[in-house]
């Protein structure tokens, strides 16, 4: 690997100048976003052009099980080849030595990408769109909350201790004086984010005690999901550093709002450059329209992936700052699908039906291929709603059982997203709901257990 220093980003040659890089983390997304790999020594990284992780990492469970794996082959563990993308390296600047990050993709032995790896499948869906003289852009939205300590799993989880001494306070929207409550945490994210080479556009303070928001500059698909897949765990670190912790549940603490990866998406004409969601008078176009359409066709079926865990359909309640249905309009935070206000350049679809909980590749991945099939099928959306979509009926799944029904039933979705893809994610999120169901609630214990 000859010269491989030369091809890294400018912010890792920063953070590296004069320094002797110690160690590399060769990492990869699983399915629920968790970074697996191998830490090693840079001298053996500069050596080696790939290493070896089994593919059952992707059938493995957020509890740490595996789904039923068998194919026509059997469940044998099969070796994958874990090539690292020089253009992904980043700063670990949490750690006690050098050390960087490189993001990988998965290969098997005939050079082709492993279906089910989600980076692979974000890929995939971005193929599509170039195959159609397309570039889709977006800017995801983090929601997440720092939140005490919390070492029993039979206690609640509760708002950090600020500052000021005084645990965090809701329904505190944009008020600086919270932000500043969380000064010391917020500074760490911004030094680790300048280390790392991110640029953030912007934190406020969200309407959950505790609760913050990062906005990202808009750009490529993947590049965006490199960067929320590292501020997870840099986030993560900051927090600890302050005895707290910063959690990405899409419902921690009852009562309060969720947190949510709101998704901002257009679409360039790749000889123009120019917005297809937009005519040169400035009137949205035909696609603009066809998109939408698409998100209100197939989300119902995407939302096992966009909202991946049972604790993420706590989130979709009424009067929460989340959505109960897929309804549109132009600046109405009430509805699934949001038309934020902008100029025709800058014309762009929100989609809000993402937790901060599902893997940023795939919940990207999920919210493009519906759009996707939108402009192929060129459908047409509902009409715009007006008024509070809160009012309106729910259209999503309530339940993980029946979105994961959906998503099973989901063909079209399927051959976007790839069948392999869709079968291995169903085989595990069975795996996931079905152990679910066999814990019994403080809540069941409490109103049933001498009362019926």
């Amino acid at each position: 690997m000859k010269n491989w220093n030369q091809n890294l980003p400018q912010a890792a040659q920063d953070y590296l100048d004069g320094k002797r890089l110690d160690e590399v983390e060769c990492i990869i997304s699983d399915l629920p976003g968790i970074a697996r790999g191998k830490a090693v020594p840079a001298t053996k990284f500069i050596k080696q052009d790939y290493f070896h992780l089994p593919d059952s990492i992707f059938y493995q469970t957020i509890t740490g099980d595996w789904g039923e794996a068998a194919d026509d082959d059997g469940f044998i563990e099969k070796d994958m080849i874990l090539k690292p993308d020089f253009e992904t390296a980043t700063a670990a600047p949490w750690t006690g030595d050098w050390t960087l990050q490189v993001i990988h993709d998965a290969y098997d032995r005939d050079d082709n990408p492993i279906p089910f790896s989600p980076r692979n499948v974000l890929k995939r869906v971005v193929q599509l769109y170039h195959d159609k003289g397309w570039t889709p852009v977006v800017a995801p939205e983090m929601e997440f909350f720092l939140v005490a300590r919390n070492i029993d799993p039979a206690q609640e989880i509760k708002p950090m201790m600020g500052r000021s001494g005084r645990p965090a306070a809701a329904r505190q929207a944009y008020s600086m004086t919270a932000v500043d409550e969380f000064g010391p945490v917020i500074d760490d994210i911004y030094d680790f984010a300048e280390a790392q080479g991110f640029e953030i556009d912007g934190i406020t303070q969200e309407g959950g005690a505790g609760q913050l928001e990062i906005n990202l500059l808009h750009g490529d698909p993947v590049k965006l999901a490199d960067e929320v897949f590292y501020f997870k765990r840099l986030i993560r670190e900051a927090a600890l550093r302050h005895d707290c912790f910063a959690t990405f549940m899409a419902k921690p603490i009852e009562d309060e709002p969720g947190s949510a990866m709101h998704i901002h998406h257009s679409i360039l004409d790749i000889e123009t450059g120019e917005n297809i969601f937009s005519n040169a008078d400035g009137t949205a176009t035909d696609a603009f329209y066809h998109f939408i359409a698409g998100i209100q066709n197939h989300m119902p079926a995407g939302l096992a992936v966009m909202a991946p865990y049972v604790n993420s359909y706590r989130r979709y309640v009424k009067d929460h700052a989340a959505p109960i249905n897929l309804e549109w309009a132009g600046d109405n935070r009430t509805t699934g699908i949001r038309v934020p206000l902008s100029g025709p350049k800058a014309r762009r679809v929100e989609n809000r039906i993402a937790g901060m909980d599902c893997n940023p590749y795939l919940g990207i991945a999920v919210s493009l291929a519906t759009g996707y099939l939108g402009l192929i099928e060129q459908t047409k959306p509902r009409d715009e709603f007006k008024g509070d979509a809160y009012e309106g009926d729910g259209d999503i799944p309530q339940v993980m059982g029946d979105a994961l029904d959906m998503f099973e039933g989901a063909k079209a979705l399927h051959e976007v997203l790839g069948p392999e893809f869709a079968r291995v994610y169903s085989i595990v999120k069975r795996a996931e709901y079905e152990e679910f169901l066999q814990v019994i609630s403080p809540w069941e214990r409490e109103h049933l257990l001498m009362n019926v």
